[in-house]
């Protein structure tokens, strides 16, 4: 059921609560990359940090875009058939993240983080909410003032969703992650009921600034903040 009202909660969350130190992010860089490719990044990542440890950020902008149906879609927030997506050239994958269908595409900055969830304190909800603060604090770095909604995953800044979060845990290694809108295009969500959402609409950081954001000037914030956020002290690039 899509809630038709919810109240928007404070921007600001606590600093993360670490079980250990999380000294180092390995930073994946994959530019523009399909999701079936980035996707089995993802899973032998997400092997290695289950077998070895450390901690791994995937950035990506999918091409060509990509529609995810996550563990809780349904069937009717899908609402382009598979002509007309095909004639677009967007392909449609199941996902083992939370979550409904949502859209991935150019001027979108994905971030996918591997970690294990028990050097992160062990909770999956405060995981979620330290994404979303991530998010939030790339916002505040534009002059946007990101907010959570109560019983809605994603960043919002007043009425509209400028970004989904969805994960997925394997042996409790984290994976999946958070996709933030770039661009002013996002006719992409044209073909969906974003995260299965009627009442509320979609943004962008291009659409909430009034001029041209690219993924590429946001990527160094994103890696900033997740840093801040899940107390990295060091950025290693792969």
């Amino acid at each position: 059921m899509v809630p038709s009202k919810a109240n928007i909660s404070a921007a600001s969350a606590a600093p993360a609560l670490h079980a250990v130190p999380m000294p180092t992010l390995t930073l994946h860089d994959l530019g523009r990359m399909g999701y079936a490719e980035a996707l089995t990044r993802q899973e032998r990542l997400v092997e290695q940090v289950r077998a070895d440890g450390g901690a791994h950020l995937l950035l990506v902008e999918h091409d060509p875009p990509a529609i995810t149906l996550g563990r809780s879609a349904k069937g009717e927030h899908l609402l382009a058939g598979p002509d007309e997506l095909a004639r677009r050239g967007v392909e449609v994958h199941e996902s083992s993240r939370g979550g409904d269908v949502t859209w991935h595409g150019p001027g979108q900055l994905v971030g996918y983080l591997i970690l294990r969830l028990k050097d992160h304190g062990g909770d999956v909800r405060r995981y979620l909410r330290d994404l979303e603060q991530v998010v939030i604090d790339v916002l505040g770095r534009y002059g946007l003032r990101g907010r959570r909604r109560d019983g809605m995953t994603g960043a919002w800044v007043g009425e509209e969703k400028v970004a989904a979060v969805g994960v997925a845990l394997r042996r409790w290694v984290t994976y999946h992650g958070f996709a933030l809108n770039a661009a002013r295009d996002l006719s992409g969500f044209e073909q969906i009921v974003p995260c299965g959402i009627r009442d509320y609409n979609v943004t962008s950081v291009s659409r909430l600034c009034g001029r041209d954001v690219s993924v590429g000037q946001l990527k160094p914030d994103v890696i900033d903040c997740t840093c801040a956020v899940f107390g990295f002290e060091q950025v290693e690039q792969s």
